[in-house]
């Protein structure tokens, strides 16, 4: 397809739009890292480590609920329609959990806001893939990602701001009592709703995507959309293979074509990627953000500036990540990410092992976080958006958003519990092994997606599947 032809303002426009469901991802999920040092002091559970694990755990029980079901409500009610749903549950969220005055509303709240992480981790990006020109595709993909790392490093400068100066060697009791003990912890959530708005407004001026029209029968109206995106030749071109594609798979349910044999491939493929983006460990730096940095000798007001500073690079390795996807490639990131984290989490846990603090313990910190940020974190995205027929790409998308989700689940929990076995040293050296294993399995199992289109994908990967 001829570049110039395609209409970038107006994938751009729609793109971010539906991104800002990743904007609202990262968000919700990292401000309770900042929250975590007060809201603790108001629940009493600072030396229960098991509840500290399920409060900050909880949202994720809700993005396996909104995993499980985005797959089913997208493929019958559309993605346009069930990303303004999103976006009205997190506005809801965000101003439950910061009112709540017991353990139970605010896990309530928590999980709500899960529901809502859960369907915009599977929507947003799922939305963009298909809007997107093959050869662009994991430049605008990787949009969702950008806006999840903005979300994120939104919450931590908000976050910062909001809290007060906590002096050294303060009490839990003079932290209860603090402006950050009462309000400050429900400020941060509060602030959500600004972008929560904008999003809710915004996703009214969207299109629909226009594979989900075609599965609707609604082809004037898909065609509509693809010639807006690259003129009368791309429209119709694209509209050809997507009628194809969805024909040949028209008396099968999606339920039957993903248990297919020739599929078993490529969603074992999706669900592994899936899982080891979580375990590989680079979330328990942002969930987790108060043990890591006490562990390198930081008290409460360091550590929240510290993470003002792991979110920045978070973000202009992300920009590294959109140039080069579409260049290098999706497995070649894959790969330096995957073994650029195991050596990193070898001299983290040597760090800690040998009594290492302050600023070296800093830099490894943050160049985990941008090996991270230009590999595993954008690009695992833009594979699960792309290798999935599209019959089938809601409910597949759903099955490895729930993967996901369940392992993020795992390792949120586990954390505090692997901290207190294993001291902080065991801990990551048990992440740096995981990710040896990602790196092996990448190399071994994961095909170059890059520069084909989506039609292409499914008739490449399954084919080899029937092959083999």
């Amino acid at each position: 397809m001829d570049k110039e032809k395609v209409n970038s303002k107006y994938i751009y426009s729609i793109s971010f739009i539906s991104a800002l469901g990743g904007l609202l991802f990262g968000y919700d999920w990292v401000v309770i890292g900042g929250a975590k040092p007060f809201y603790e002091k108001y629940f009493e559970i600072s030396a229960i480590p098991s509840m500290q694990g399920w409060l900050m755990s909880s949202a994720l029980a809700g993005c396996l609920i909104g995993a499980i079901l985005s797959g089913f409500l997208s493929d019958k009610y559309g993605r346009k329609r069930l990303l303004i749903m999103t976006a009205f549950v997190f506005i809801i969220s965000a101003v439950g959990t910061g009112a709540a005055q017991t353990i139970n509303f605010f896990v309530f709240y928590r999980i709500l806001g899960g529901i809502a992480i859960g369907l915009a981790s599977n929507l947003s990006p799922m939305y963009i893939a298909e809007v997107s020109p093959p050869a662009l595709r994991g430049k605008f993909v990787s949009l969702n990602q950008l806006t999840i790392v903005i979300g994120i490093l939104a919450a931590q400068i908000i976050n910062w701001l909001i809290a007060e100066e906590v002096p050294a060697n303060s009490t839990n009791e003079a932290i209860l009592k603090s402006w950050n003990g009462q309000w400050g912890w429900r400020w941060m959530f509060w602030a959500e709703n600004v972008p929560a708005l904008a999003f809710f407004i915004l996703m009214f001026t969207v299109p629909e995507s226009p594979r989900w029209l075609v599965k609707r029968n609604e082809i004037k109206k898909a065609g509509n959309i693809l010639n807006k995106i690259g003129g009368l030749k791309y429209g119709n071109d694209e509209l050809s293979k997507i009628k194809s594609s969805l024909t040949k798979e028209s008396n099968k349910s999606s339920l039957k074509m993903l248990l297919a044999p020739e599929l078993r491939n490529v969603l074992v493929i999706g669900i592994v990627l899936a899982v080891f983006q979580q375990w590989c460990g680079i979330n328990v730096i942002f969930n987790y953000a108060e043990e890591v940095f006490a562990a390198a000798g930081y008290g409460v007001s360091d550590m929240l500036f510290n993470i003002v500073i792991t979110g920045s690079v978070n973000l202009i390795f992300t920009f590294v990540a959109i140039h080069t996807v579409d260049r290098l490639g999706r497995k070649s990131l894959m790969l330096m990410g995957a073994g650029g984290l195991a050596g990193i989490y070898l001299l983290i846990g040597l760090s800690y092992y040998f009594g290492i603090s302050g600023w070296p313990m800093l830099v490894l910190v943050v160049m985990a976080i941008a090996c991270y940020a230009m590999s595993l974190a954008p690009v695992t995205w833009v594979i699960l958006s792309e290798i999935f027929p599209n019959r089938i790409r809601g409910a597949a998308m759903s099955v490895a958003t729930v993967a996901l989700w369940s392992a993020s689940f795992l390792l949120t929990y586990t954390f505090p519990l692997l901290n207190s076995w294993f001291n902080a040293s065991g801990t990551f050296w048990l992440y740096g092994a995981i990710s040896l294993a990602g790196f092996l399995f990448i190399y071994k199992r994961l095909p170059e997606t890059k520069g084909k289109s989506l039609e292409e994908l499914e008739m490449e990967l399954v084919k080899k599947q029937i092959q083999s």
